[in-house]
């Protein structure tokens, strides 16, 4: 017998069963053959048999019966546990699987929250960015707007200073006589005033 077999309560019984199974049901078939070939009783349907030879035999039978039964229970017994063990098995496999399944749709979920996130900042941005382009153009539309009428005001200047040019270059011109008006004296021209 081998160590495993020694540490494993009714494998003995098991080994000796199938020993016995084989026996016991041999012993069975033999008492079925000698009825079957029993001489039969004239205007009968029974026959003769050997009594005390049936009866040994079918008590060798019942006596490899406990032993048949026990390993029967066990093999039974082992098999509910194998059954059982197999259960808990594949109960373990189906908990770890929706474990796992419940970790990919929680990264998932982060997944898309983040996505959801980085969406909302990009349109934020994008929103900022359209904030501060229409402040610049306004700001920059404001200075324009100074600088032009600050241009505007040193185009009037400058059409005025040319009038008065044009005006004090008439007065400068010959008269028909030909001769010129001379400035009193003292006088000095500025062209500042008009």
């Amino acid at each position: 017998m081998s160590d495993e077999e020694e540490n494993e309560p009714g494998a003995a019984a098991t080994e000796q069963a199938s020993q016995e199974v084989p026996e016991a049901e041999a012993l069975i078939r033999r008492v079925a053959s000698l009825v079957d070939s029993a001489r039969p009783m004239p205007l009968s349907a029974s026959v003769m048999v050997n009594r005390e030879e049936i009866l040994e035999l079918l008590d060798e039978a019942l006596a490899g019966l406990p032993d048949e039964m026990r390993a029967a229970r066990w093999l039974l017994k082992e098999r509910e546990e194998f059954l059982a063990k197999t259960r808990r098995d594949a109960d373990e496999i189906i908990t770890d699987a929706k474990n796992r399944v419940a970790q990919m749709v929680q990264r998932q979920e982060v997944v898309k929250a983040a996505e959801a996130r980085a969406r909302e900042i990009v349109e934020q941005a994008q929103a900022s960015a359209r904030r501060m382009r229409h402040e610049v153009e306004d700001y920059c539309d404001q200075r324009l707007a100074s600088f032009e009428i600050v241009l505007e005001r040193t185009l009037k200047t400058v059409q005025g200073g040319r009038e008065r040019l044009s005006a004090t270059g008439t007065a400068d011109e010959p008269n028909e006589e030909g001769l010129d008006d001379e400035p009193a004296e003292g006088a000095v021209f500025d062209q500042d005033t008009d």
